[in-house]
């Protein structure tokens, strides 16, 4: 360390990693001494305003937001190539790995045919992606694709690429410093349980970062999380993680580091570690730490890490003040603690990862919500759920073990396994209108559960094998059963799924559930048994044995030393053979033609991969910002509107803008694929941005769906045909919306897409981290309403028109003023807050996006 910083052994250790990325880098230019003086500062007052550059050494990516940055780099080869460049120079400087996971759907389950049948299907609707995704692996260096049916990419990371300390040669020396990352995925926090430092960026960002371009950041403040105690006999890793989201995001920790401390930590097993570190973006957080300890070691030894890296993980954290020893008391921003035999059984709903519900308070929190509702109860009919597929409110529909978030823990995947087992020797079953599906994060969960026994408990219960992927977790729930669907609609029910994932947002599981519950795997496996959310698991049975007695819950929930019993079945010998030939991929995945050429050959058909416009009238030059003159107001939308609700998602519906546009290109309703598939074709894209179907425009009051109205013909029309019209009118358009806009997964395209149907503005309460960060990435401006200051006080209507001056001379955090114009030619200045938070956010503005700004700065380097 540089003698001028003095003692820093209490900054937190999450600090520390960075600390050690600005040391490595500085240069006098991008890192300062003073950068440094300023993390020094930080130990006084836990805050500081100071922007910092960061360098991440890898990136990792998924299908859905892999895809369209690959499609991204693509493009900007052919905009370096029409601008004079050497194409060569769009490149990865930094290690890029991208997991296909997200792309596996639930078409068939319920039988040992389900896996192979899936995966068929997968790779016939894919092909044309897949092909891309192997052009990119050999027209661009370090990139490397993990084939699909082989893991989720965080699971992937935490068993296999993660190395906690990175290492290098230079020349006859070899450098070793921590891995760090940034992923296309929010969850990518999920390898903070090991240890390193990660979190999940907007596509654009990351495609800047592995082009070179730093992470630019405020310093961050860092909550303390001081766990205590021991779990009790019963309770599960996602109870407790339930219950850390739960006190988090009533915290309050948007933007900032949560780093995980205390005794507790000695008896947390590192895939409890990384299960809460997983749920950082429920929580809010930027990441949630752990650092480095005897229980990092045991687990890099298990799961295959050489012994080599395992005694470099230990020397180098030792040596750098990264290691956690008993009674560690880091300074913190502010600081929470939980005595971990507190936590109790919960599940989350009915629409939000954060609203934890005690076991057996689900039936009530079932009701309050269905209070809610609107119900015509003229066609409402009760009725009871039987053995011909009956259904009545509250019915059960999906049961799916599903996710990175608990799939990557061998305690619940076992504890699921032992309850199945159980059940099935008591003679319970399956309510026969559950969808099940059993979707491992890696082929190791399906090694150990086969060691143990258990995969044919399962499987009686019908959580099958589907595919390793992500699937329900993200909406791939595939189709409901023709008469359960059927009974759903006709009847107006609500009714639930219940399973193993970190989102649950409204629409996003399926069109047809309205409440959703996220739960711990083996209780996804007793809500199949149940049938129903309103059955209260705690005194209600689930069933009767061949006997006729009552089977409770607590008749088959497995001890802690059943389960303990069971986890010697996880060797290393099977991490060791899943990883051997990861990149390989199956027969399938080999055959796939590959063109050798450093530009892709666009197909001028094709429905997956399109060229994007982004850098269609781009110029060496940037041009003057104009100021936003009489846009037009898109939408209003009010609080907690996330990037589900913005970016599309899910299954592409018929009637939709974007199902019109499939149908016009001769594409068959079956063959539509999922708009995660089609991210690569921006004209399907931009048709589905602010096209989901819970999604509620205040604009037009009483109707869900992507609807808004035209102004001033005031006729009514979906979001991208009026933007559309606005664009034939040479109109901009302006996004107003409450708190949290844009809150959920890093998803580019709900920026891209906003960008795309001409979207110069979003004016909201405030924002989620990475959604900031990709609407200026896409030339976006993004405004915050002052204190008392909202769309309800200023009783907008979407009838006003928007006009703002000045942005040729804007700066970051400065007020910007606002001029509403009414209808009857009234005008209202209000002032907003930029919040354009950094100098390297405001350049990247100033050019139009970020990778406009990467293009022009690759062509005026010297060759």
């Amino acid at each position: 360390m540089a003698p001028f910083l003095g003692d820093i052994d209490r900054l937190p250790k999450s600090m520390k990693v960075l600390l050690e990325n600005l040391l490595r880098h500085i240069d006098g230019k991008s890192v300062k001494e003073n950068d440094l003086q300023a993390m020094l500062d930080w130990l006084s007052t836990g805050h500081s305003d100071r922007e910092i550059a960061y360098r991440p050494v890898r990136v990792l990516m998924q299908d859905f937001t892999g895809v369209p940055a690959i499609v991204d780099l693509a493009a900007m080869r052919e905009a370096v190539k029409r601008l004079g460049g050497e194409v060569k120079r769009v490149n990865p400087l930094s290690a890029v790995d991208l997991v296909i996971d997200h792309s596996v759907t639930v078409d068939n389950f319920g039988d040992e045919k389900a896996f192979g049948e899936n995966v068929r299907m997968e790779m016939a609707r894919n092909l044309e992606r897949y092909a891309f995704l192997r052009w990119g692996q050999q027209a661009f260096n370090r990139f490397r694709v993990v084939p699909p049916g082989t893991g989720i990419c965080h699971q992937v990371n935490l068993e296999y690429l993660g190395k906690t300390v990175w290492h290098e040669q230079q020349g006859d020396q070899c450098f070793a410093y921590p891995d760090t990352l940034v992923g296309t995925d929010s969850h990518t926090t999920m390898i903070n349980g090991l240890g390193i430092l990660g979190w999940g960026v907007g596509g654009i960002e990351a495609e800047a970062a592995m082009l070179g371009q730093p992470i630019s950041m405020l310093i961050p403040d860092v909550v303390g999380f001081k766990l205590t105690g021991k779990l009790n006999e019963g309770i599960t890793a996602t109870d407790l993680v339930l219950r850390v989201t739960e006190m988090l995001r009533k915290q309050g920790v948007v933007g900032k580091f949560v780093e995980f401390y205390g005794d507790g930590l000695a008896d947390l097993p590192l895939a409890d570690r990384a299960t809460i570190a997983n749920m950082s973006p429920e929580f809010g957080a930027t990441c949630g730490f752990f650092p480095v300890d005897e229980v990092t070691l045991n687990y890099l030894r298990l799961s295959g890490r050489s012994d080599q890296q395992i005694a470099l993980v230990e020397a180098y954290t030792k040596a750098q003040g990264l290691w956690r020893y008993p009674g560690d008391e880091p300074v913190f921003t502010c600081q929470l603690a939980l005595d971990l035999a507190t936590v109790v059984t919960s599940l989350a709903g009915p629409k939000r990862p954060q609203d934890r519900v005690v076991l057996s308070q689900v039936p009530q929190a079932f009701t309050a919500f269905k209070a809610l509702e609107i119900h015509n109860e003229n066609n409402h009919k009760n009725a009871t759920d039987d053995e011909n597929g009956g259904l009545s409110d509250g019915a059960v529909v999906i049961a799916a073990i599903t996710s990175c978030t608990n799939t990557s823990n061998p305690s619940v995947m076992m504890a699921a396994g032992l309850l199945a087992k159980k059940a099935v020797e008591k003679g319970l079953k399956t309510k026969p209108w559950v969808k099940t599906s059993l979707a491992p994060g890696s082929k190791v969960v399906t090694e150990y559960l086969n060691a143990a026994g258990l995969t044919t408990s399962l499987d009686q219960l019908g959580f099958n094998l589907v595919g390793y992927g992500c699937t329900t977790c993200i909406g791939n729930s595939g189709a409901l059963p023709k008469a359960v669907e059927t009974a759903i609609a006709a009847r107006d029910l609500t009714v639930s799924a219940v399973l193993s994932g970190n989102r649950n947002f409204e629409g996003r599981i399926h069109p047809l559930i309205k409440t959703n519950w996220l739960a711990s795997p083996p209780l996804v496996v007793a809500y199949a048994l149940a049938g129903n959310i309103q059955i209260n698991l705690t005194d209600d049975p689930l069933g009767q044995d061949q006997q006729g007695k009552a089977i409770y819950l607590k008749d088959i929930w497995p001890s802690t030393q059943e389960i303990a019993t069971a986890l010697e079945a996880v060797k290393t010998e099977m991490f060791l053979k899943e990883y051997a030939e990861v990149f390989n991929g199956d027969a399938s995945w080999q055959a796939i033609p590959i063109e050798s050429s450093l530009t892709y050959h666009w197909q001028e058909k094709s429905t997956y991969i399109c060229q994007p416009p982004f850098f269609d009238d781009m110029k060496l030059i940037p041009e003057k910002i104009e100021d936003i003159k009489e846009a037009r107001i898109l939408a209003i939308f009010a609080d907690s509107v996330t990037t589900d609700h913005i970016s599309p998602a899910g299954n592409i519906k018929p009637d939709s803008p974007a199902g019109h546009y499939l149908r016009d290109q001769g594409v068959k309703i079956d063959d539509f694929n999922s708009y995660g598939s089609r991210r690569g074709n921006h004209k399907v894209m931009m048709r589905g941005t602010f096209a989901n179907i819970r999604i509620r425009n205040e604009m037009v009051p009483g109707i869900e769906g992507g609807m808004t109205r035209h102004i001033p013909s005031q006729a009514p029309m979906t979001i991208y045909d009026a933007a559309m019209r606005y664009q034939q009118e040479a109109i901009p358009l302006v996004v107003i919306a409450g708190k949290e806009y844009g809150s959920g997964s890093s998803r580019d395209w709900a920026a891209k897409g906003p960008c795309l149907l001409g979207v110069k503005v979003v004016i909201a309460e405030s924002f989620e981290r990475i959604h900031r960060s990709n609407l200026i990435g896409m030339g976006i401006l993004p405004l915050e309403f002052m204190p008392g200051i909202d769309r309800k006080s200023l009783a907008l209507t979407g009838d006003e028109s928007i006009s703002i001056s000045g942005l040729a001379a804007l700066s970051m955090g400065q007020k910007v003023s606002v001029i509403i114009t009414d209808n009857d030619g009234q005008q209202r200045k209000i002032e907003t807050l930029c919040r354009i938070d950094t100098a390297t956010e405001l350049t990247y503005f100033q050019h139009g996006g970020i990778l406009h700004y990467v293009i022009r700065s690759g062509l005026s380097e010297p060759v």
